[in-house]
């Protein structure tokens, strides 16, 4: 498997190498393939890489500026853990996750796009996949999308399903650590007027099956609704919040159970001045668990210093992020933090040990970047509970059975060290492992120390 990924690594870079006067042109491969705009093809003289005919396929009959762009992605993780979630309710094990995706865009004029794409997602070798880990052959994502000049700025609007990306992703995201992303069937629009951005959308998050193919729906009983402000400040520095309805029928917590109404309420700044980077957040959480009242927060920072002329471009940062947990059992009050559709895989490890529930979480760390394509990272964090009252929590909100009320705030702490290589626009390795040293909490629950190891690949096309 690696010898056959490391040859289509190679026969990549060898096409990138043949035109090289098309890298300007040409559109980075993003996360999200539809922000992708290869119109540039138009010209035939840019078409200098293989199949490039088939990112851009003119349909004049549609349009004069009408085409269809085709492309995929693969992504092979291989993950050795020893004892996932510390060995308490589950053991250690070795596999692979595969993810593959095809996608089509059909731009039908200058104001009006269709994009679809096909996933299908495999974990052989897992002994039992998680939910998140497998998802036969099943329509991830698929909208009808219009952009339209209205007044001095412009309106963009999606219908069908789709995925949203909030921020530094700590709690509504791409989903991109674990195999299964997450999606919603939405309404989406957003007016853009320099230096404002107001966006909303009413939507319900995907609920993933893997009984059989094209299986996947979402449902009245999970809705996901939001109305957001963004603004640029000092620059290009943005400030941003929003208020979001999170309602779910049959919720179930650690201390209360019934259908969950919850408003949210969200702020954020973010930038960067010279050398120095930042980014604060905080969110307010109150309503509903069937009977019990919320009442929840947390908070999130980081910051980081850069020395771009320095040998190796050190980035010296510190992650700081908190969030409530419940005190009392007894109070009818619930202070747990659902942290909605986070990406821990992204903002804290790969190996899940973490999750913004009931947290204190302290992390220095230190980035080093050899070369553009090339940089490492390695980190030391502490974590506590918030209280003792409520259980100490894996990604993405999974309490940790025998942990909930018992003492020790201290739960421990991880060394992570990671490599990014990007060989080229193509394809993309990356190596993360991960030791995690336990506190009393976690240990007098039956857990112990553990260890993850991944190596990933990802070819765009």
């Amino acid at each position: 498997m690696a010898e056959r990924f490391a040859v289509a690594c190679a026969a990549m870079t060898m096409w990138a190498a043949t035109s090289p006067a098309s890298a300007q042109t040409r559109p980075a491969i993003e996360a999200n393939r539809w922000h992708e705009d290869w119109s540039a093809l138009a010209d035939p003289a840019l078409r200098t890489q293989p199949l490039d005919d088939l990112k851009y396929i003119a349909l004049p009959e549609l349009a004069d500026d009408a085409y269809l762009s085709l492309g995929a992605n693969l992504r092979e993780r291989w993950v050795t853990q020893q004892d996932q979630a510390f060995g308490i309710g589950r053991e250690g094990d070795s596999y692979l996750l595969q993810r593959a995706q095809v996608h089509a865009d059909l731009h039908l004029d200058a104001h009006w796009r269709l994009f679809a794409q096909l996933e299908d997602l495999r974990a052989p070798g897992r002994a039992v996949p998680a939910p998140i880990d497998e998802n036969r052959l099943d329509l991830r994502v698929a909208f009808l999308m219009s952009e339209h000049a209205l007044g001095d700025g412009v309106i963009k609007t999606r219908i069908g399903r789709q995925d949203f990306l909030f921020d530094a992703q700590r709690f509504v995201s791409l989903r991109e650590g674990p195999n299964l992303r997450q999606s919603f069937d939405a309404i989406w629009a957003d007016y853009e007027l320099e230096p404002w951005r107001l966006i909303g959308f009413a939507s319900r998050p995907v609920q993933y099956r893997d009984d059989e193919a094209f299986d996947d729906r979402s449902d009245r009983h999970f809705v996901f609704h939001t109305l957001r402000i963004e603004r640029h400040v000092l620059g290009d520095n943005e400030l941003s919040a929003y208020y979001s309805r999170y309602e779910l029928d049959d919720a179930g917590f650690v201390d209360a159970s019934g259908d969950e109404r919850r408003d949210v309420f969200d702020a954020r700044f973010a930038g960067k001045r010279g050398a120095v980077d930042w980014d604060l957040e905080g969110m307010w959480q109150h309503g509903r668990v069937g009977e019990a009242e919320v009442r929840a927060w947390a908070l999130g920072a980081r910051a980081g210093y850069r020395v771009d002329a320095a040998w190796l471009k050190p980035r010296v940062g510190l992650q700081i992020d908190a969030a409530s947990g419940d005190r009392d059992a007894d109070d009818g009050r619930l202070q747990t933090f659902n942290p909605l559709f986070p990406n821990g895989g992204y903002y804290f490890t790969d190996a899940g040990y973490t999750a913004y529930v009931n947290l204190v979480h302290i992390k220095p760390s230190l980035t080093l970047s050899p070369t553009s394509a090339l940089k490492l990272t390695s980190a030391l964090a502490l974590q506590w509970r918030q209280t003792t009252g409520d259980a100490i929590y894996v990604q993405p909100d999974v309490p940790l059975g025998g942990t909930a009320g018992e003492p020790g705030r201290w739960t421990g702490a991880y060394l992570q060290l990671r490599a990014d290589y990007r060989l080229n626009a193509n394809c993309a390795l990356a190596i993360e492992g991960v030791h995690y040293d336990v506190g009393r909490a976690i240990r007098n629950a039956g857990g112990d120390d553990s260890d993850y190891l991944g190596i990933e690949i990802k070819l765009a096309w």
